[in-house]
C-alpha cells in the first residue's frame, strides 16, 4: 500500500449493506471455486469488486490468505487511495496498485480478477497475440482482448496500474506480458464466467499447438458473428454459472458464506 499521508480516512456512508454482503459473498465464491481449478498460485493473485452505493470503495481479499480458505467475512472494505475500512489485514501491494487504479479509471470495470492461471499466463509468455481464435470458446473473447506488451517487474506504483488499465482501454481482458492476465466486468458474475472460460480456451489452444500441426483459426467474419451472438447471452449465462458454483459450495464448503 503507498504511504497515506495527510489523506483522510473516507466514511462509510451511502453503503448499501445488503448489496456488500452479496458482493462479499459471490466473490468469496469465485475464490473457492478458482482454487478447485487450479486458477490461483499461492497466497497471491487477487479479486476485487466496487462496492454497491460507493463507487471510491472496492472489497478484496487480504494478504496471506489462499483462495481455497477465504470466506466472505475475510475480505476487506478499501478506499481507492489507500485506507482500509472493514477487514482484519492489508490487501497484498501490487493488488492495491493494480486494482485501484482499474477501478479509478474504469468505471465500468465493476469487477477485477487478476490471476496468473497457468495456461493463460503459459499464453503470455509466447511471441504474438496470445489468443489465436481457433477454438468455439476463445471465440467469446474475440475483439475483448488487450495486450500489456511492457514487463516492468512487480506492479508497486501507481503508474503500473494506470498503464494497465489505459492499455485495457474498452477490452474487457488484458493479457499481461510475461505475467498473467486481469479480467474485467460489469459484475462478479461475468468477471468469474470470462475468467473460467479464459482459462478453458487457452489450454485447449496449447493442446492444438502441442500436437505440432498447425492452427486453423476462425475467419474473422464468423469469429466475429459468433462472439456476438455469445455475447448476447454472456450477462445471464455468467449469472447462472456463478449460482451454480454457490450451490455446490453451499453443499460442500458451506464455511465460504460465513
Amino acid at each position: 500500500m503507498r504511504a497515506l499521508g495527510a489523506t483522510a480516512r473516507p466514511g462509510l456512508d451511502g453503503i448499501d449493506r445488503a448489496g456488500l454482503a452479496r458482493t462479499r459473498t459471490d466473490l468469496a465464491a469465485c475464490f473457492r471455486m478458482a482454487a478447485r481449478y487450479g486458477l490461483e498460485e499461492g497466497i497471491c493473485n487477487h479479486f476485487s469488486a466496487v462496492v454497491p452505493g460507493r463507487d471510491d470503495l472496492f472489497v478484496v481479499n487480504p494478504y496471506g490468505l489462499a483462495f481455497a480458505e477465504i470466506r466472505a467475512s475475510d475480505l476487506l472494505v478499501c478506499s481507492l487511495d489507500g485506507h482500509v475500512l472493514e477487514g482484519e489485514g492489508r490487501p497484498e501491494a501490487t493488488a492495491f496498485f493494480i486494482h485501484a487504479r482499474l477501478h479509478a479509471r474504469l468505471p465500468r470495470a465493476r469487477a477485477a480478477f487478476h490471476t496468473h492461471m497457468p495456461n493463460a499466463t503459459a499464453l503470455s509468455m509466447v511471441a504474438g497475440e496470445p489468443l489465436a481464435f481457433a477454438g468455439q470458446t476463445a471465440l467469446k473473447f474475440y475483439g475483448r482482448v488487450a495486450v500489456d506488451e511492457a514487463y516492468n517487474g512487480l506492479a508497486l506504483d501507481d503508474s503500473e496500474g494506470d498503464r494497465i488499465a489505459a492499455t485495457l482501454g474498452e477490452a474487457d481482458v488484458v493479457f499481461l506480458r510475461n505475467h498473467g492476465v486481469v479480467v474485467t466486468g460489469p459484475t462478479v458474475a461475468e468477471a468469474w464466467d470470462d475468467l473460467y472460460y479464459l482459462e478453458r480456451a487457452a489450454e485447449v489452444q496449447l493442446k492444438a499447438m502441442g500436437s505440432g500441426r498447425p492452427l486453423v483459426p476462425v475467419p474473422p467474419d464468423i469469429a466475429a458473428r459468433t462472439a456476438a451472438q455469445m455475447r448476447a447471452g454472456d450477462a445471464e449465462s455468467a449469472r447462472l454459472h456463478l449460482e451454480s458454483i454457490r450451490r455446490r459450495l453451499a453443499r460442500e464448503e458451506p464455511d465460504f458464506s460465513h
